[in-house]
């Protein structure tokens, strides 16, 4: 236990650096692009799920949120609220920058995250779109970093140090978990509960991806890191994994059965194009 609790100390410490750095951009990235990005998706149209798709995968502070936000007022359709939800990541880029995965990996997973974004955004549209003809009053987007108390509004230097310091302790502590119960049951053995069946790596995977919380997407990116979990499994609950968006959702659109069904659409796409990923065996 001893050395186990020694290694994630190690382990967890050396990212630091990288961590800071890594949000230290980000938040520069939101504070001078975020506004514009918003409005963009605003005035797309019938393009939202493209537009929604391409700047969902830029890093920025509560974006999922901020589109949360926009589709409780119908300033944007379901399409364009799937295809950004698809799109972010959380928690993955900062982990896979700071375990100085391969810039080649990086970006073959976050375009495949875009285009499947994309496509199904539009897809979604088609079904959907056609339903929602009432046009409500616009809600107020300065509310998001109200509900996801993520201190934007702190400045970029202590943003991003808070943001640090909240991913450590998500890092430290999953990473303490996620050690002790390898070292118990052994590696290959807890492999074989996602992969020892087929689609059952990429429903479990879903699963966590769907919790709306910064460790869902950490516990996800380190097993695909540390060899637990495929490629299929990986994005699976990566796609689902908007983070505390769909809390804002629930809390500002009441249409509850509607938010019921954006969230169980979000997991049949998932873990459909985790199998497709599998099936086809790529490998990121």
């Amino acid at each position: 236990m001893l050395d186990v609790l020694l290694d994630t100390v190690l382990d967890s410490v050396r990212l630091l650096p990288f961590l800071f750095l890594t949000y230290l951009f980000m938040e520069a990235l939101e504070h001078h692009t975020g506004s514009r990005l918003s409005r963009k998706i605003q005035s797309a149209g019938k393009w939202g799920p493209v537009w929604g798709g391409l700047l969902g995968v830029i890093p920025q502070c509560g974006f999922s949120a901020a589109a949360s936000s926009l589709f409780a007022g119908r300033v944007i359709t379901v399409g364009t609220l799937v295809a950004i939800y698809l799109s972010t990541s959380d928690e993955m880029l900062p982990i896979l920058i700071s375990e100085s995965v391969p810039v080649a990996t990086i970006v073959k997973i976050l375009g495949s995250k875009v285009i499947i974004a994309v496509l199904s955004g539009l897809i979604v549209e088609l079904v959907y779109v056609r339903l929602l003809k009432k046009q409500e009053k616009e809600m107020d987007i300065h509310v998001v970093c109200e509900e996801e108390h993520c201190h934007c509004e702190d400045g970029i230097v202590v943003s991003a140090f808070k943001h640090t310091v909240k991913i450590f302790c998500f890092i430290f502590l999953i990473s303490l978990v996620l050690n002790g119960v390898i070292g118990l049951i052994g590696e290959e053995t807890l492999a074989g509960l996602f992969s020892g069946l087929p689609v059952v790596g990429e429903l479990i995977a879903a699963l966590v991806g769907l919790i709306p919380n910064c460790a869902s997407s950490v516990v996800i990116t380190q097993l695909y890191l540390d060899g637990i979990i495929r490629s299929g499994a990986m994005m699976a609950g990566l796609l689902v994994n908007a983070g505390v968006g769909f809390l804002v959702l629930f809390r500002l659109n009441r249409d509850y059965k509607q938010n019921a069904a954006i969230i169980a659409t979000m997991y049949v796409l998932g873990v459909l194009w985790g199998v497709m990923i599998e099936a086809c065996g790529i490998v990121f």
